[in-house]
């Protein structure tokens, strides 16, 4: 486990269905794989983003399968963040006041079962030909960083990554680590685009970037790792697998000692009041 103020972390890669509880068995099977792990479970574990249900295709319909937080898959992601001693985070379609369009959420359980946040997709992908606003409605500007041991984690789905303006937002509310759950679609220049960003994300906030993505036919995979100096540290193809990697605090204070940039921004801005994306 290295230094008691390590952070081990697991990114799962996987494909998934558009099947909840087909879904739920694959949650336990990936913890039955890390609670077998000879070194002992991670203290955090990462899902991709749609690992509730995927997203289908363009007719599929999302809010028919969508889930409050305190239903049957935030229950078991509770369970199985208990049994490993986890937190533990997701993507998940969750319920709104709109019954056509739920949001594209991110939840967050603790080692203790108990829910630390969720955070609502808030650039929804209008993009590349695809029209995410059609399914899924935008969350509101509420940054959700949660600590995991000696970390504060930022969390953010999928193109949300696009938006440099709200990874500086998560940092501004502490966020140390930034966690990229995602869908990234395949398609020319995509798969750069996410390794880049990524890197992008980590060297302007000095911080760990976390990308655990979703692979097979639509997806690109290449979940990866990368360090507050912008160094990939541990990464996937495009196979289903595990990430594993140790996040170090001291690694983190001494990139930011070294490069003080978020000590040198003349443009800041302060959180203030929640905002609602219309």
């Amino acid at each position: 486990m290295g230094d008691m103020s390590d952070v081990t972390a697991a990114l799962v890669q996987t494909a998934a269905a558009t099947d909840s509880s087909q879904q739920r068995r694959s949650v336990e099977k990936w913890a039955d794989q890390l609670a077998a792990a000879p070194a002992g479970g991670p203290d955090l574990v990462v899902l991709p983003e749609a690992m509730m249900h995927d997203f289908g295709g363009p007719a599929h319909n999302l809010a028919a399968v969508a889930e409050p937080l305190d239903g049957p898959f935030v229950t078991l992601l509770s369970a199985q963040a208990r049994r490993l001693g986890a937190t533990m985070i997701a993507g998940m379609f969750e319920q709104s006041d709109d019954p056509h369009r739920p949001y594209n959420t991110l939840v967050a359980v603790g080692p203790d079962g108990d829910l630390l946040g969720a955070a609502r997709k808030v650039h929804l992908y209008d993009s590349f030909g695809y029209r995410e606003s059609d399914r899924l409605r935008p969350g509101p500007i509420e940054p959700v960083v949660v600590a995991v041991g000696g970390l504060r984690v930022g969390l953010m789905t999928c193109y949300d990554l696009r938006f440099p303006e709200y990874a500086r937002l998560l940092v501004e509310e502490g966020a140390d680590t930034l966690c990229i759950p995602a869908a990234w679609v395949r398609g020319p220049l995509k798969e750069d685009h996410w390794a880049t960003l990524l890197r992008a994300r980590a060297i302007e906030n000095t911080v760990y970037a976390l990308g655990a993505a979703q692979c097979g036919d639509t997806y690109c995979g290449l979940s990866q790792v990368v360090d507050p100096m912008g160094v990939v540290v541990a990464a996937a193809g495009d196979e289903e697998g595990i990430v594993a990697v140790t996040l170090q605090p001291d690694r983190l204070a001494a990139a930011r000692a070294r490069n003080p940039a978020l000590t040198h921004r003349r443009i800041t801005r302060p959180p203030g009041p929640a905002e609602t994306v219309r």
